[in-house]
């Protein structure tokens, strides 16, 4: 894990801790929490990478399910869009998608243009490393991202 990478994640470790602890959730700089709560649209870019996300008619997959049940949690339904990471990462950095799913791992590219969650699950691979899986989430939606990292662990409790 890059330096900036491990810098990033424990100061949103920090910050979530200390406001946490005042009963205060961050803020999205464009409401996402909110528009999903209330029985919105969560809108998922993912790219093929079997088996966490399978493209088909219906996307399916272990990312996908996990997707499901956090849009389900909120009442929210989910919009997918198919595409290519660099194609996704662009839509969500221009606010047209919340989170970009494909089998995404803390080694990811597009750490300047996303935000990363905290690594929900690890997994060995067939050649022995460790991979540790991860959402990305557009940029300033604060309360988003970390209600969604809570949902992740614990499913990865589970």
């Amino acid at each position: 894990m890059s330096r900036r990478v491990r810098a990033a994640a424990a100061a949103s470790l920090i910050v979530g801790l200390a406001l946490a602890g005042c009963g205060v959730r961050p803020a999205d700089a464009d409401s996402t929490l909110e528009r999903i709560a209330e029985g919105g649209v969560l809108r998922v870019g993912v790219t093929e990478n079997p088996p966490w996300t399978e493209l088909g008619d219906q996307p399916s997959g272990t990312e996908i399910a996990l997707v499901e049940e956090y849009a389900a949690g909120h009442g929210a339904d989910v919009r997918w869009r198919a595409g290519t990471e660099e194609v996704l990462i662009d839509a969500l950095h221009a606010g047209e998608l919340d989170i970009v799913v494909g089998g995404l791992t803390d080694t990811t590219p597009w750490v300047d243009k996303a935000a990363v969650t905290d690594v929900y699950r690890e997994v060995t691979s067939a050649s022995g490393e460790t991979e540790k899986h991860v959402m990305l989430t557009r940029a300033g939606e604060n309360g988003f991202l970390m209600d969604l990292e809570v949902f992740l662990r614990e499913e990865g409790r589970r």
